[in-house]
């Protein structure tokens, strides 16, 4: 197995940073984007990890008790261009207390699925996007996550599972809805 040379992302209180989708509903590409001066950066996220992300940030700042001074969210679509960086495959949350900041860490797939804890200086090891946003803007990706996420397509009324355009089959009625 080929080892490669890790790469570092790393975003302290970026101009930017959000989730967002390329394509049509039923076939979107989720991606979480950070932006810094002219540091464009884009990963490749499934809508599960982007559920889960927003749910935890969200219970991060009800418990640290942070309130909110939210005014906007951020509404614009994905920065181009859009060039995957790499795959995200386990993610860690945290809370700096000391800068009060949430820190958002996405690392590439490692061979048992687990967030592997490095060093910044370390030389071999999963590929990291770690950014760090006030929590504000926390509050900001929570929100805009949620509207990305209902965004798509309609759920069925009877399953819950997303309805196609051409059709669907719901399984638990043994029927196909059209």
């Amino acid at each position: 197995m080929e080892v490669m040379t890790r790469r570092l992302f790393i975003f302290d209180d970026p101009d930017r940073f959000v989730a967002g989708t390329v394509g049509e509903p039923g076939d979107r590409a989720f991606y979480l984007q950070a932006r810094k001066g002219g540091a464009l950066v884009s990963v490749a996220i499934e809508k599960v990890q982007v559920a889960a992300l927003a749910k935890r940030l969200d219970d991060l700042l009800d418990a640290v008790e942070v309130p909110s001074h939210l005014t906007s969210t951020d509404e614009h679509g994905l920065e181009e261009p859009v060039v995957e960086l790499f795959r995200v495959g386990a993610l860690a949350l945290a809370w700096n207390a000391g800068i009060e900041a949430v820190v958002i860490e996405a690392q590439t797939p490692t061979e048992d699925g687990e967030y592997v804890e490095l060093p910044d200086d370390a030389d071999e090891g999963p590929d990291l996007l770690r950014v760090r946003i006030n929590p504000d803007e926390a509050r900001g990706f929570v929100q805009r996550a949620a509207a990305l996420l209902t965004a798509g397509r309609p759920a069925c009324p009877f399953c819950g599972q997303p309805l196609d355009p051409q059709g669907h089959f719901c399984t638990p009625n043994n029927v196909a809805l059209n």
